[in-house]
């Protein structure tokens, strides 16, 4: 019997490439697809030589042709990052709307499921907390992150529509912040943000006065949660992430011990819309799919900054991406 097949867009991103290591080792066939406008070909190169792979340079806002059977599609093709998606706000609404509808499309063609990556900026600047999944959010549609944070509110929106009017096998997975290797230096959240700066011996960048919270979550840790939820029979949004919260002045103090660094935590105004607070309710994802992370921050933060440490110098000097926002 044939090994399942499984698209993956967005594969050459931080989490798309770790997907495809994922499934290859679950034994399926994976079909990665990416424009490259973020990811990157050297997160899955070594994956290239296998006769389980294979890889496609394409756009997804435009018609996506794969041949053959599909039994699985993965859908986190987006910009991740406010650095990303403040500068090219066009292609984020395109790639959460046009994208996201060429997916459907796609599963509904080949009678695939297809789980659909959601984040917890659906959230919004958070009235609850923590956040649960019946919480519908308190977003700025006009502001600046709204082009990315309406993007998937549109996503959800399309999904359950082909689930219900189309009787399409769907998933839609809400991911809190994650890190781990393979993030970009220079992609604007704190994690790398913060590392990259101590690499380089410059001070750390706190926004407002750093009260605000995050719950960061181990980048294996997430796999296994998609994974799990893309196997099981629940069509409605899920929460996935680390409801261990910190807030981000405390998180800076966090890297410096761990990093021995000497260099100074410095203060700068609180962007646009940026949350206060931010922590998942998990209740349905241990519930539904027996999941909950297990690698604690000390652990997954020591591998990461190990990670980090590895690359070559040009790596941590490079500037963000110049777009062109079409």
């Amino acid at each position: 019997m044939s090994n399942k097949r499984i698209l993956i867009t967005g594969a050459a991103g931080f989490l798309g490439s770790h997907l495809c290591d994922r499934f290859i080792k679950e034994g399926f066939d994976v079909v990665a697809m990416d424009n490259l406008i973020t990811g990157d070909l050297k997160n899955i190169e070594h994956l290239f030589k296998l006769k389980e792979f294979e890889f496609y340079h394409h756009d997804i806002t435009k018609f996506i042709h794969v041949s053959g059977r599909l039994d699985y599609i993965l859908h986190f093709a987006s910009p991740a990052s406010p650095i990303d998606y403040l500068k090219i706000p066009i292609q984020t609404l395109k790639v959460g709307a046009l994208g996201t509808h060429n997916c459907l499309g796609l599963a509904k063609a080949k009678g695939a499921r297809i789980l659909v990556a959601s984040t917890s900026e659906v959230y919004g600047d958070p009235l609850v907390h923590p956040q649960p999944e019946e919480y519908w959010g308190n977003v700025n549609p006009v502001g600046p992150r709204g082009v990315y944070d309406e993007a998937k509110r549109f996503m959800e929106s399309i999904t359950m529509a082909y689930h219900t009017f189309h009787q399409l096998e769907t998933r839609i997975i809400r991911i809190f912040n994650t890190y781990g290797p393979r993030m970009r230096l220079n992609d604007g959240r704190a994690l790398p943000a913060f590392i990259g700066q101590v690499l380089r011996g410059e001070n750390l960048t706190v926004f407002g006065d750093g009260s605000q919270t995050r719950s960061f979550c181990y980048v294996d840790d997430l796999i296994d949660g998609i994974y799990k939820l893309l196997m099981s029979d629940y069509a409605y949004p899920v929460n996935v992430g680390n409801p261990v919260e910190i807030s981000l002045l405390e998180f800076a103090e966090e890297i410096l011990k761990l990093t021995g660094s000497s260099t100074k935590i410095v203060f700068k105004d609180l962007p646009v819309d940026d949350p206060k607070q931010r922590r998942p309710d998990i209740t349905k994802a241990k519930a539904i799919l027996g999941w909950e992370p297990k690698i604690d921050r000390a652990e997954g933060l020591r591998r990461t900054y190990e990670y980090f440490k590895s690359l070559p110098i040009e790596e941590l000097n490079k500037q963000p991406k110049e777009f062109n926002s079409k």
